[in-house]
């Protein structure tokens, strides 16, 4: 009998070309495991499974390699093939370790397109949901799925840990936390484990050579440097920082590239304006040279021994919860092992100042949704008839549905696709135009049957879930704090200092009945766990970045009891929201029901 603790079986390893993913395929071979390893790229792929193949023969294993390249993880078709794949040549799989990942857009979220924040979230969470429930088909029991996670979300509902420039990378790891405890409570009965952990930083090209540059990067785009625009900044970024460590040529073959395409769009194209630019742009990236190795800094200081984790620490963790007697122990936990003391101001309330509804006279007030539910369409029409009454200025409400037309006749009321970019922006335009500055906008995502299992979900049905509680409320955020900024906003970050307004969320309610299930409550806070730490990055960027007075609420109805969330308490709560009832206070997310009476 092997020696080796994991002989003979299959591990599933995805995101396994380089760095963290290559280190914890390494550590497999070693004890003995059969390694499938995938990711976009061939060649770094090709070169992992040599190195295994040389671990697996030092080892005298028998193990066995297989490289599935050009898949993504958020490819469907591309994952049913890789299984299908796996389960022809080994049978079944034992471990599967969702480790892909990209860092997304670092940008202010008012600057990140819709294309990057969706690549992200697909990646992060849908490629975490898709290889898991994928690779399910493949997996008996004392199979372990095992999921990296960040240390910068949500540990739990009620720590929150923004990560500015991160918007949709929190979203997506925050619904990723929760998704994999909820995978614990459904594969119980399978005896298949989920277990996710939170490294924490980690010595990678990711960081040092992404992440922390071009969140220098962007302080600077935001916060301006002498002689350049913020758009001219982006060039930079775009340019020259990419280049940031490599030689010195290199460096400076970029940075009068990115000087000759500034001065083309100012139509200086002579040799010393070009020049002139060229020291400009030079000494604008060391600066954020100086800013990423500040922001690096600052990091270990928060490490007890100020010491980022190497990759090889991460893969000895991934190991250690991939043991039978371990993952028993910790089943459906999120481990936190990032070691980070990271202070966070609470933002999680109950009880909100109920406001008068004079508060609501002369404002402007959009209200939106997407739900075509009987319970929303009435929140939906109270709160807009409150508001109304109220003396508001002006009351729109924007659904997502056609057929629900029918219930709004009495308000100005519009169909339109929210996941559309243009057209949201478009018909907020109209309503400035037409109404003046909008002061509040309340959006009502609706519910999700918790009844229906996540592990067995059609990948169209997830996707409409993701579309709904991530994507949705994603473009109307972003273009809520638009159109309640000036003009020029986009290019001109300066112009959200001092803004104002209001934008609350209503997100899933909490299940109801006498006896809430483990899995109805871990089911339920999947989306709910997208939604908080989204909320507390953008309340982040929007006080600490942009200066702006604009706030980000998320109302989350229901209570721990099983309680019919109370009507009057939410929607008075709602409005008191739009009327600014928390916005010198730090709360952002409120458990409306759980408040005492």
């Amino acid at each position: 009998m092997s020696d080796l603790k994991f002989d003979g079986k299959t591990v599933v390893v995805t995101g396994s070309g380089t760095g963290i993913g290559q280190a914890i395929a390494k550590r497999f071979a070693e004890a003995g495991a059969n390694i499938v390893i995938m990711g976009r790229r061939k060649d770094p792929l090709d070169q992992t499974a040599e190195v295994l193949s040389g671990i697996i023969k030092k080892a005298n294993s028998g193990g066995k390699v297989a490289t599935f390249p050009g898949v993504d993880v958020s490819d469907e078709e591309g994952i049913n093939n890789m299984f299908e794949g796996v389960k022809s040549e080994f049978g079944q799989v034992d471990i599967i370790v969702n480790n892909a990942g990209i860092s997304g857009p670092v940008k202010t979220f008012t600057n990140a397109s819709v294309k990057e924040f969706r690549e992200c979230v697909a990646i992060h969470l849908t490629g975490t949901f898709w290889t898991s429930a994928a690779g399910l088909k493949t997996m008996t029991k004392g199979g372990k799925i095992i999921t990296i996670s960040t240390f910068f979300s949500e540990e739990n509902r009620y720590e929150q840990r923004p990560y500015r420039f991160r918007t949709p990378y929190t979203a997506a790891q925050g619904a990723k936390n929760r998704l994999a405890e909820c995978l614990a409570w459904e594969l119980n009965e399978m005896g298949i484990r989920s277990i996710a952990t939170n490294p924490g930083p980690v010595h990678s090209d990711r960081i040092y050579k992404t992440v922390y540059p071009k969140a220098a990067a962007e302080f600077l785009r935001v916060g301006g440097y002498p002689g350049l625009s913020s758009t001219e900044v982006e060039i930079v970024t775009e340019k020259a920082l990419p280049y940031l460590g490599d030689a010195d040529d290199i460096v400076k073959k970029a940075c009068r590239d990115a000087a000759t395409e500034i001065a083309a769009k100012r139509g200086q194209h002579d040799e010393v304006n070009i020049s002139k630019l060229a020291d400009t742009v030079t000494a604008a990236l060391a600066k954020m040279q100086e800013i990423a190795e500040k922001i690096q800094a600052n990091t270990s200081k928060m490490i007890v021994d100020g010491e980022f984790l190497a990759q090889d620490e991460v893969a000895d963790m991934v190991l250690n919860l991939s043991d039978e007697k371990i993952s028993k122990l910790i089943n459906g936990r999120v481990v936190p092992n990032d070691r980070v003391f990271y202070p966070v101001k609470p933002v999680i309330g109950t009880g909100i100042e109920i406001l008068p509804g004079s508060e609501l006279k002369n404002k402007v007030i959009v209200l939106t949704t997407t739900s075509s539910a009987q319970k929303d369409i009435d929140r939906v029409k109270s709160v807009a008839g409150i508001a109304q009454v109220a003396g508001a200025k002006q009351v729109i409400v924007l659904y997502y549905n056609k057929g629900d037309e029918i219930h709004f006749k009495e308000f100005h009321s519009h169909a339109i696709d929210f996941l559309d970019e243009t057209a949201v922006r478009r018909i907020f335009n109209t309503a400035r135009t037409h109404f003046g500055p909008i002061d509040a906008v309340i959006h009502f995502t609706g519910d999700y049957d918790c009844n229906s299992a996540f592990s067995t979900m059609p990948r169209r049905k997830w996707q409409d879930l993701v579309d709904n509680f991530i994507y949705i409320p994603g473009t109307l955020v972003k273009e809520s704090v638009i159109a309640m900024a000036p003009e020029g906003a986009l290019t001109e970050p300066a112009k959200f200092k001092g803004t104002r307004g209001t934008i609350t969320i209503v997100g899933p309610d909490a299940p109801v009945g006498k006896k809430i299930s483990g899995v109805l409550r871990a089911r339920a806070d999947v989306f709910r766990g997208a939604l908080r730490p989204y909320t507390a990055t953008i309340n982040q960027e929007l006080s600490d970045v942009l200066g702006s007075n604009i706030k980000l609420h998320l109302v989350l109805a229901g209570n721990n009891e099983g309680a019919e969330p109370g009507a009057d308490r939410l929607h008075s709560s709602i409005l008191s929201l739009a009327a600014g009832a928390a916005l010198k206070r730090n709360e952002a997310i409120f458990y409306v029901d759980e408040a005492r009476n």
